[in-house]
C-alpha cells in the first residue's frame, strides 16, 4: 500500500492561496465595474441578488485572507464615487448602507435578535428588545437638508461620504416639502433621509408613454427595465423639468445630522418616535411601518409583508428591522461599513441571471404565437424557472434576445415570468436575430399578423390541434351550433380522448363511444347525440359566426348571410367583395379570406355539409330579394315584452334587416319598451325618439306605418 501524507504538499497550498489572491482581485474589479453602473450611470447590467452574491464570495475570501484587505476594497466602501456631473455634497453624518442578510427564512430574524440582545449585554430574564420593522423599498437613497425648515439641499447616498446634489430635480417631487410643519420649522439644521421611488401604477403608465413614442418614430427615447432604474435616472437628470415630467414619490425613514434650537427642541429616545415627528413635519412615512417586541415579532413582521408583496403599489425587496431605542443604536455603533443596530432581510430575488438555451413559439387556444425563451433552470421569485414568455415578436428585437445570451428575468409573485433585458457581456458570436415563423409550427397553416397588431396568430382555426377545444366549444355556444350538453369538462373528455380532432367529428360520435366515457351514462349520451343531429339544421348565419373566424361576430355573420346568400359565394369572395357587405372592412375582408384559403379550413367546412349540416340556400336578401323593412334602422330593447324573449325580438329585427342597439342616442331609429322598462325609455324620452310596444313592433316588422 503506498503511503498517503497526511497534509498536502506546500506548493498545493500555494496554488489555491494564488487562485484565491486572483479571485480577490477579479471581484473587486467586477463590483467596482457593477457599482459604477448602477450609482454613476444608474443603468446596473446585473440584478441586485447577483450583486450581493458577488460581495458577499468577496467577504467570505477576504475574511479567510484578513492580509489582503485593502481600504479601497469594495466591502471597505458604500457605493461608486459620486458622478463629475453633479456637484459634491458631503455628508455630516456618514450615510452608510445597511447589512444585507440573504437568509430570506424566518431564522435570520431570531438570528438578528440573538446577536443584538448578545452584543447588549443582555440576560435571558431580561425583557425582550423592542425594534421597529420597515419595508426595504427599492428606490435612490436620498438625503434632505432644511435650513430652519426651508429645503436647502437634496444630495444621492454617494459613496457614503459624499454624494451628489440633486436639489433641482428632488425638489420636483410633491411629496418632498419645501417648508417643514409645526415644529420642524424651528430647527436650525435638520438632515432627513428617505427613499424616492416610483409607484407600479405609475411606470406602467410612463413606459406606455415611452412606447407611444418609439411608435412615433422618437429613436431617442426608451423603456425603463423598472420602476427602480426609472426614479434613479429622473432623479440624476440634469434638466429639472425631465424629472418634474416623471411621477416620482418619497417616503421618509430616518435622520441624520441634526442641530437643535438653543431654546430646545424636539427630542428622540426612540426611532419609533422619530418617525412620528417626520409624519407631523409634513413628510409621507409607510403605513406598513411597525414596532415589534422581540425575535418572532420580526419574524412575522417578515412573512406577513412577505405575503403582501406583490399586491403593493410599490417595489420592495425586503424588511429592515431596526433596534428602536436610540441610545442602544448609539452603544451597538458600527462595523466597517454598517450599523450593528440594524438589518435589511431580503425576500427571494424577483430577479436573476440565466442563459437562453433556445426560443420556441407556442400556440395558444386562440391562435396566438408566443416566443418562449427556453432557460437554464434558476431559482428565482421563489420556483425554479426554466421557460420565460418573450410576449411577441416586437419585443424579441427590440430586447435583442438571442439563443446563447446571458439574460435577467423576473417573476414576481403569480405572474408568468418574462426576459426583462439581456444582461453583458454579450457572447461572440452571438446567436442569429429572432424571427417568428411563416407557417404554424403545430399545424403547418399560415401564420398572419393583421395591420395595426402585435400578435402573429395561426390561421388554421378549425384544424390546428393548438386551438381544437377552444374552436369546438365556440361551435357548440348556444348563439352558435346550440349542440345542449356539450360543455367544457365534456370536450376535455373528447379532445383528450381522441374521439374528436375537429368539430367535423362531432357529427361522427356514436353511443357505445360516449357510453365509454367516464360519468356518461346511456341517457346522456343519447341526450347529446339527440342535440347533434338538431344541430344539423341550422341557419347560414349561425353556420357563419360557429366556424370562428377572427373578427366575425353574429352581427357581421347576418350581414354576409344577409348580402350573399350561399356559403361558396362567401367562401369565393374577393377582399373588395366582401368590402361591399355592410360594416365589413379591409381588417374583417382580409380575415375571412385569409380563414377560407387555408385548405385545412375548407376540408373541415365541406366535412360538416358531408355529415349532413345545411341551412336554406339563397336565404339572404341580395340573393333571394327577401323584403327588409327594417333595413337600415337601429332599434334599442328595454323591458320585458309580453310575448317575446329578449333574444327573439332582437332575431326578428335582425332578419328583418335592422340592428339592435344596447344603448340610446339620437342615431337611434325606435325604442321597443316592455314591462319594467329602464333608464332606456326615459333617455328615448328626453331626446325625442318613438317608443313603441311589442305590437307596433310587429307591425313594423310587418312592413306596415306605425305611430308611437
Amino acid at each position: 500500500m503506498s503511503h498517503i501524507p497526511s497534509d498536502p504538499p506546500s506548493d498545493l497550498w500555494a496554488t489555491a492561496e494564488q487562485a484565491d489572491r486572483q479571485r480577490i482581485e477579479q471581484l473587486r474589479a467586477l463590483l467596482r465595474h457593477h457599482a459604477w453602473r448602477y450609482y454613476v450611470l444608474d443603468n446596473p447590467e446585473i440584478p441586485d441578488a447577483e450583486y450581493d452574491r458577488l460581495m458577499q464570495e468577496l467577504q467570505a475570501l477576504e475574511a479567510r485572507h484578513p492580509q489582503w484587505v485593502t481600504p479601497d476594497s469594495p466591502t471597505q466602501r458604500v457605493g461608486a464615487q459620486p458622478s463629475a456631473a453633479f456637484a459634491p455634497v458631503e455628508h455630516r453624518v456618514p450615510m452608510l448602507s445597511i447589512r444585507t442578510e440573504t437568509d430570506t427564512s424566518p431564522q435570520a430574524a431570531l438570528a438578528f435578535d440573538a446577536r443584538i440582545r448578545k452584543e447588549l449585554g443582555l440576560q435571558p430574564s431580561d425583557p425582550p428588545v423592542d425594534y421597529v420593522a420597515e419595508p426595504k423599498f427599492d428606490g435612490l437613497a436620498i438625503a434632505l437638508h432644511y435650513d430652519h425648515g426651508v429645503l436647502v439641499c437634496a444630495a444621492t447616498r454617494g459613496d457614503g461620504v459624499t454624494g451628489e446634489d440633486v436639489t433641482h430635480t428632488v425638489r420636483t417631487i410633491a411629496q418632498v416639502p419645501l417648508r417643514l410643519l409645526g415644529d420642524g420649522a424651528t430647527i436650525p439644521w435638520l438632515e432627513v433621509r428617505g427613499e424616492v421611488y416610483m409607484r407600479r401604477d405609475d411606470f406602467e403608465a410612463l413606459n406606455e408613454r415611452q412606447r407611444q413614442r418609439i411608435a412615433a418614430g422618437d429613436k431617442g427615447e426608451k423603456t425603463f427595465v423598472n420602476p427602480r432604474n426609472a426614479a434613479a435616472g429622473a432623479v440624476r437628470q440634469l434638466d429639472p423639468a425631465v424629472a418634474a415630467a416623471r411621477p416620482l414619490s418619497f417616503f421618509a425613514y430616518g435622520l441624520g445630522d441634526v442641530t437643535p434650537a438653543p431654546q430646545g427642541g424636539p427630542a428622540f429616545e426612540r426611532h419609533w418616535h422619530v418617525l412620528q415627528a417626520l409624519r407631523a413635519w409634513g413628510f409621507p412615512v409607510s403605513a406598513l411601518a411597525q414596532r415589534c417586541v422581540g425575535g418572532q415579532a420580526l419574524a412575522d413582521y417578515h412573512r406577513r409583508i412577505g405575503q403582501m408583496r406583490d399586491t403593493l403599489p410599490f417595489d420592495i425587496d425586503g424588511v429592515v428591522y431596526k433596534v428602536d431605542r436610540l441610545d442602544w443604536q448609539q452603544q451597538l455603533g458600527f462595523v466597517t461599513r454598517e450599523p450593528r443596530w440594524a438589518l435589511a432581510h431580503k425576500y427571494p430575488a424577483q430577479e436573476q441571471l440565466t442563459r437562453v438555451l433556445a426560443i420556441e413559439v407556442q400556440v395558444g387556444r386562440t391562435g396566438k404565437l408566443t416566443p418562449v425563451a427556453k432557460l437554464e433552470p434558476v431559482f428565482v421569485g421563489g420556483v425554479t424557472v426554466t421557460n420565460a414568455t418573450l410576449h411577441n415578436e416586437d419585443e424579441v428585437l427590440r430586447k435583442d434576445v438571442r439563443v446563447g445570451d446571458t439574460v435577467i428575468v423576473r417573476r414576481a409573485g403569480d405572474v408568468i415570468p418574462e426576459v426583462v433585458a439581456v444582461a453583458p457581456p454579450l457572447p461572440e458570436p452571438r446567436g442569429e436575430p429572432f424571427r417568428m415563423p411563416s407557417h404554424c409550427p403545430v399545424c403547418g397553416s399560415a401564420v398572419v399578423r393583421e395591420p395595426g397588431e402585435v400578435d402573429h396568430r395561426c390561421s388554421g382555426g378549425l384544424f390546428c390541434p393548438a386551438q381544437r377545444k377552444q374552436a369546438i366549444l365556440h361551435f357548440a355556444q348556444r348563439r352558435a351550433m346550440d349542440i345542449e350538453g356539450l360543455g367544457d369538462k365534456l370536450v376535455d373528455q373528447l379532445v383528450d380522448g381522441g374521439l374528436v380532432r375537429t368539430v367535423a367529428d362531432l357529427y361522427r360520435l356514436g353511443l357505445r363511444q360516449l357510453a365509454e366515457l367516464p360519468r356518461m351514462a346511456d341517457k346522456s349520451a343519447n341526450n347529446l347525440l339527440a342535440a347533434i343531429e338538431r344541430s344539423k339544421a341550422t341557419t347560414l348565419a349561425r353556420f357563419l359566426f360557429a366556424l370562428g373566424i377572427r373578427h366575425v361576430g353574429e352581427s357581421t355573420a347576418r350581414d354576409l348571410a344577409r348580402h350573399f346568400g350561399r356559403l361558396d359565394a362567401i367562401m369565393d369572395a374577393s377582399v373588395e367583395q366582401l368590402q361591399q357587405v355592410p360594416d365589413v372592412g379591409p381588417v374583417v375582408a382580409a380575415s375571412i379570406r385569409t380563414f377560407f384559403d387555408q385548405p385545412h379550413n375548407r376540408e373541415v367546412v365541406e366535412q360538416l355539409r358531408a355529415c349532413g349540416v345545411h341551412w336554406p340556400e339563397g336565404q339572404g336578401a341580395a340573393a333571394a330579394d327577401v323584403p327588409q323593412p327594417l333595413a337600415g334602422k337601429t332599434l334599442v330593447l328595454t323591458g320585458t315584452l309580453p310575448t317575446l324573449t329578449r333574444d327573439e325580438a332582437k332575431a326578428l329585427i335582425e332578419a328583418a334587416g335592422g340592428k339592435v342597439a344596447g344603448s340610446v342616442s339620437r342615431k337611434t331609429d325606435y325604442v321597443v319598451a316592455g314591462d319594467a322598462a329602464g333608464s332606456k325609455l326615459d333617455k328615448a324620452r328626453e331626446l325625442g325618439v318613438p317608443v313603441l310596444d311589442e305590437a307596433g313592433l310587429r307591425a313594423l316588422l310587418a312592413g306596415s306605418a306605425v305611430s308611437p
